[in-house]
């Protein structure tokens, strides 16, 4: 790729620049490792497994090093088209990036994961591949060396870091491991810049969170955002966002009695969004009911999502 001279070097050095997969089960840590290694939040965080749904890019420039970190949906064997576009995503960037790291959560109760043998030999391929043992907050030193006895026999020629996303112990040795490891190139995106994604998706992401946070159950499952409208130049900012849900009963709770649900969904999403943007925001909430649009591969692709089988319907 050909850039301009001014990303060629810095002050005489060569400048690395490349992509970073996290990878990882639902609920390894792969959303607040991004988020702290880019020191700040784009992907969204909930307790709840498989909240992030698309790739997330975030952007890190410093030192003459600009890393480029996709966060990746979780690698689950999906049940529906949904978690096919999902898996789809994630598995795609393996493939692609400069280094890939593979999370890990140590301090889970069920041990280590076992994936899929396609994702296994997709991470066996990877360029180059960093295996993440999250969670040394809450892991046991057992369940450290579970880890570690692990990713020795899956991958013996991968390094193994051990961290805590949450606190933050660990992280910089693996931003310097990552550096060493990127290519020489020239900086594939402004110096500036935190991510190549619109704000309205960020929009919509902080939507989402919020759908995670205040409801229960399969109701936030069920939650898809399209932001319809986003005047700049209105102050204070104008969003007008669709929330659409499967069912009649999902849409009553979302809105709850006399709106109280919907307008506390409001207030949540909106003081993230201001945060987000710097500015105060009118954001105008919708609520409708698509039927079946997480096993429709028409409306799946209409919120955004690639489907590796288009005629494929579950």
């Amino acid at each position: 790729m050909a850039q301009t001279d001014e990303h060629d070097d810095i002050e005489g050095e060569t400048t690395r620049a490349g992509y970073v997969a996290l990878v990882g089960y639902p609920n390894a840590g792969k959303s607040s490792l991004m988020n702290r290694l880019v020191d700040q939040k784009l992907s969204i965080v909930t307790p709840l497994a498989q909240t992030t749904r698309e790739r997330v890019l975030g952007i890190d420039t410093r030192d003459g090093v600009q890393m480029v970190f996709v966060d990746t949906p979780g690698l689950v064997e999906p049940r529906y088209l949904l978690h096919k576009a999902m898996l789809h995503a994630a598995t795609e960037v393996i493939a692609d990036a400069d280094v890939v790291l593979l999370l890990i959560d140590a301090a889970a109760q069920h041990g280590v994961p076992e994936f899929s043998p396609d994702v296994l030999e997709l991470l066996e391929r990877a360029r180059q591949l960093i295996v993440v043992s999250n969670k040394t907050d809450q892991a046991r030193p057992a369940q450290l060396a579970r880890v570690r006895e692990w990713a020795g026999e899956r991958f013996p020629r991968a390094r193994v870091f051990e961290l805590s996303a949450l606190t933050g112990e660990g992280t910089e040795a693996l931003r310097a491991e990552i550096a060493g490891r990127l290519p020489e190139s020239p900086y594939l995106f402004p110096e500036d810049e935190v991510s190549s994604q619109p704000v309205r998706f960020f929009v919509a992401e902080l939507i989402r969170e919020s759908a995670f946070e205040l409801f229960e159950k399969e109701v936030p499952y069920s939650v898809a955002v399209k932001v319809d409208e986003f005047r700049e130049q209105a102050t204070p900012l104008y969003i007008r966002a669709t929330i659409y849900v499967e069912r009649p009963t999902q849409k009553a709770i979302l809105i709850g009695s006399g709106g109280a649900a919907i307008r506390q969904l409001g207030r949540s999403a909106r003081e993230k969004i201001e945060d987000f943007v710097g500015a105060p925001v009118y954001l105008d909430l919708w609520v409708k009911v698509l039927p079946r649009w997480r096993k429709d591969a028409l409306s799946l692709q209409r919120f955004g999502f690639s489907i590796p089988n288009p005629e494929q319907r579950k």
